[in-house]
């Protein structure tokens, strides 16, 4: 790159602007950052960009005016859209208007980084024809019922801090959605993001995968491993349903958090970690305290912040956008062309009660885009499972 490329950040929020603007950097832009449309139609009016990435949600002028307006003065310039509360009709109509890509926050950084770069090079956006694998990674996090907007606001509050996080609630709710937006939002958002989850290992494999091992540590250990605490090292470690860990390692988890140290099995000397740690459950741990199966001592480190996600039954708002990003994302992994949500399926949808919260409405939406016709546009209620419609 034989000339430094500019690009314009815009966000009223002064993490994300630092973190981008960071990220960019590395990358070798010279990036530049406003903390609202204001603010960046005076940097516009006065420099040329090679992209501009902005925010929607902002005080004064939304991200979709701005977009209008920087066409107006820099019509060949690409603007890159961000917002955390976006549904697909909404990303069409950006796009419609002059948009090059439109990112769902919490946005996957390495992700953001390969759309601005093929904006400034006259090339595809990424996102055009992703990978299959690529489209089931994205983040699914909608925040348009009043629950949601308040668990994200808290999300946006502490996602920088190092404090460790709880989030609770039913099984399928977004619990790791949530976890992966704080990591996204941090300033650890390009280290690792490692996720474990404890109740699918046996307690001696369980204590090997998070602290690793030395060679020889114990029968058939021919080599020494590498502990996830050490492959978080500078990022996030995730603990998903944390009440099902043994008493034992437990004492060993609160040393971790305690002292930022830890032992492989088999070591003389401890390893020193630098791991924001954020857990899961679906039990109450409060209860599991009472029965003496999780220690007090620990749970009060690891409720540090505590975030509740209500069941699905309880945010009918989210049930829609959710319903359509699922849509998309299907049908763009089964190689069809977008379906539309019928009437008839979102009223069935919202009498649902879904037990299964979130992650059943995505394997219902699944299925419907599976068994819809070749030729059909339409999502509609005789695709979904015979029991929800009844159910509903």
């Amino acid at each position: 790159m034989s000339a430094k490329r500019n690009v314009l950040i815009v966000d009223d929020e002064s993490n994300i602007r630092r973190i981008l603007q960071v990220a960019f950097e590395k990358e070798g832009y010279r990036a530049e950052v406003a903390e609202d449309a204001f603010d960046a139609l005076g940097k516009l009016s006065a420099n040329a960009y090679d992209c501009l990435l902005t925010d929607v949600t902002m005080p004064g002028k939304t991200g979709y005016e701005l977009l209008h307006e920087a066409k107006a003065m820099h019509p060949e310039m690409p603007v890159v859209i961000m917002t955390a509360y976006g549904t697909i009709p909404q990303a069409v109509q950006a796009i419609r208007d002059g948009a090059f890509e439109y990112i769902t926050k919490p946005f996957d950084l390495d992700h953001l980084k390969k759309v601005v770069a093929a904006s400034m090079d006259g090339q595809a956006s990424p996102t055009a024809k992703p990978k299959k694998a690529s489209a089931s990674k994205k983040t699914a996090f909608i925040a348009e019922s009043p629950a949601m907007k308040e668990v994200y606001a808290t999300i946006q509050q502490v996602a920088d801090s190092r404090a460790t996080v709880l989030v609770t609630g039913e099984s399928g709710s977004g619990k790791e959605v949530v976890a992966k937006s704080l990591h996204q939002l941090s300033s650890r958002a390009d280290k690792n993001f490692v996720a474990v989850s404890c109740a699918a290992l046996p307690e001696t494999l369980l204590e090997s995968e998070l602290f690793g091992y030395e060679k020889g540590a114990f029968t058939g250990a021919q080599g020494s491993k590498v502990g996830r605490f050490e492959l978080a090292h500078e990022g996030t470690l995730f603990l998903d349903e944390i009440g099902e860990i043994p008493l034992p390692i437990q004492v060993k988890l609160l040393r971790v958090l305690q002292e930022r140290e830890f032992e492989r099995l088999g070591a003389s000397k401890p390893t020193k970690v630098d791991v924001r740690l954020i857990t899961a459950t679906n039990r109450n741990l409060q209860a599991a305290v009472d029965d003496g199966t999780f220690r007090l001592d620990l749970l009060y480190r690891l409720q540090v912040i505590e975030l509740h996600i209500p069941p699905l039954r309880e945010r009918q708002e989210d049930i829609k956008p959710l319903a359509e990003l699922f849509l998309a994302r299907y049908c763009q992994e089964n190689g069809r062309e977008p379906l539309e949500l019928g009437d008839d399926a979102l009223e069935a949808m919202l009498r649902y009660r879904w037990p299964g919260n979130v992650r059943e409405l995505e394997n219902t939406i699944e299925r419907g885009v599976v068994l819809a016709p070749k030729g059909e546009r339409v999502l509609t209620a005789k695709l979904l499972p015979p029991s929800l419609v009844r159910a509903a």
